[in-house]
């Protein structure tokens, strides 16, 4: 098997999106453009690597309520109201989360943890992703084609610098959240 084999080349995409999400979306964005990935399989790939890793945060955090010292966190006060609030804005707080940088891995492990809803969870997240994630990949797509064909020998660096772009803007965006919220 090689890179060339769609199969190969799914288990690549699906594993990068468990490293980077956004970084992976624009590999695959200029990949496609290269024709060295089909759209749809690129598409299909990024969807379902991002849900998976969504989902296994989930499921650390409930790995993570069967852990005693984890369950201790449980009973500290104000937890059933935060459960039963999350648990009637699962899906608005997990679609959301999507587009907020930052908020993913606290929320995703908390749904695990308080065991809110898989199945409304996993709807919100997909819902999220399709969104999200086609609309970073084909401006990806976009920026893509222009520095793969304005940019001659130098197309690489203006790659790279667009996905060090969006990695740090993401970090800068949440580090702004995080300093602003109360």
């Amino acid at each position: 098997m090689t890179a060339a084999s769609p199969f190969v080349q799914v288990v690549i995409i699906i594993l990068a999106t468990f490293v980077l999400e956004d970084a992976a979306t624009l590999i695959t964005a200029i990949q496609v453009q290269l024709h060295v990935v089909s759209l749809p399989t690129a598409l299909v790939a990024l969807y379902s690597g991002i849900v998976l890793g969504d989902v296994g945060l989930y499921g650390l955090g409930a790995l993570a309520a069967c852990w005693p010292p984890a369950r201790r966190w449980i009973d500290m006060p104000g937890i059933s109201h935060q459960r039963q609030w999350l648990s009637r804005n699962l899906f608005r707080a997990v679609f959301v989360s999507r587009f907020i940088p930052g908020t993913r891995l606290p929320l995703y492990t908390a749904c695990g943890f308080f065991r809110a809803g898989l199945q409304t969870f996993t709807l919100a997240t997909a819902l999220a992703t399709l969104l999200w994630t086609t609309g970073l990949f084909f401006l990806a797509l976009k920026i893509g084609a222009f520095l793969l064909a304005h940019l001659g020998a130098w197309r690489w660096a203006g790659i790279v610098g667009f996905a060090a772009l969006m990695i740090l803007s993401g970090r800068v965006a949440a580090r702004i959240r995080k300093n602003h919220t109360p």
